[in-house]
């Protein structure tokens, strides 16, 4: 018997109906639009195209954006000048630099110069240094890891006491996804292409979260019957029979892996579709705090 297919799509139209109702509620008690400007540096097309998608999602709910675009060749100054403009305009509640940047640029030295106000997509070093500490919490928490928590949530109220493993040790995605599951009282391992026995420790999770990077890696005999699969991964495959050539699939062998899992997410539309409506609501939430 296949297992439960975790609709992200759905989970996070939901979700994203809920942002746009309290931004209307915000507006109408006269109070300023909560407002995302974006940060593209360079013109790398996955980005342009993220960027866009975002755009596109703020103005479904209602919230202003506003696009900002500088060359490759932009100084770390250049960059590091309009943020800190975009610090102090009080229009502006959340500040996402999209990343990559372009190569000679200082990524940590970028992220730390946005105001934790409005570190809405959770990468500044205080905000991630606060998510490793016990007793501490981050203003802003990143949006694909956030989303990943809030699928798992959906099928697994309480993850207290799981065994759980994360596949991938990223920055953005392996990490952060670790440090919020030892937050839920998870017991948590963390491991990537060098473990030794990697499909014996995936094997032993009650929540698996596969991140690693590397398409249909894991496979059905690497999976506890019953576990919760989440697949963060995105990966191209070739495929002569889609118009394109090729066809996105996951880091998990959805096919195989659904026979065997209790609850999975697809790919696409699985985590996919909730890191926008997490950005979303993180900056409603900005928009809030700042009054």
């Amino acid at each position: 018997m296949s297992g439960t297919i975790i609709d992200g799509a759905a989970i996070a139209q939901a979700l994203r109906a809920e942002v746009a109702r309290e931004t209307a509620e915000l507006i109408r008690q006269g109070k300023t639009q909560p407002g995302l400007a974006t940060v593209l540096v360079g013109d790398n097309p996955a980005s342009q195209s993220y960027v866009k998608s975002k755009k596109k999602a703020c103005a479904e709910v209602g919230i202003a954006s506003f696009g900002y675009e500088l060359p490759a060749t932009a100084s770390q100054a250049e960059v590091e000048k309009l943020v800190k403009e975009l610090n102090a305009d009080p229009h502006v509640n959340g500040i996402l630099v999209q990343l990559p940047l372009p190569r000679g640029l200082d990524e940590e030295g970028v992220l730390s110069a946005i105001s934790i106000e409005k570190d809405v997509d959770g990468f500044h070093p205080v905000n991630i240094g606060r998510l490793a500490q016990k007793g501490r919490d981050p203003l802003f928490v990143p949006c694909t890891p956030a989303g990943v928590i809030h699928l798992l949530k959906t099928v697994v109220p309480s993850l207290e006491g799981a065994n759980a493993v994360v596949l991938g040790r990223s920055n953005i995605v392996g990490m952060p996804v670790a440090l919020l599951l030892v937050r839920e009282n998870a017991t948590v391992t963390i491991c990537h292409s060098r473990s030794k026995d990697l499909p014996g420790i995936v094997r032993g999770a009650d929540v698996l979260v596969a991140a690693v990077g590397r398409a249909e890696m894991v496979r059905a005999d690497w999976v506890k019957p019953g576990a919760v699969v989440v697949d963060v991964g995105i990966n191209r495959v070739d495929d002569a029979t889609r118009p394109k050539g090729y066809r996105l699939v996951g880091d998990v062998a959805f096919e195989e892996v659904k026979e065997v899992a209790g609850a999975i997410t697809p790919v696409p539309g699985g985590v996919g579709p909730m890191t926008i409506a997490m950005l979303l609501n993180n900056t409603l939430r900005a928009a809030k705090a700042a009054g």
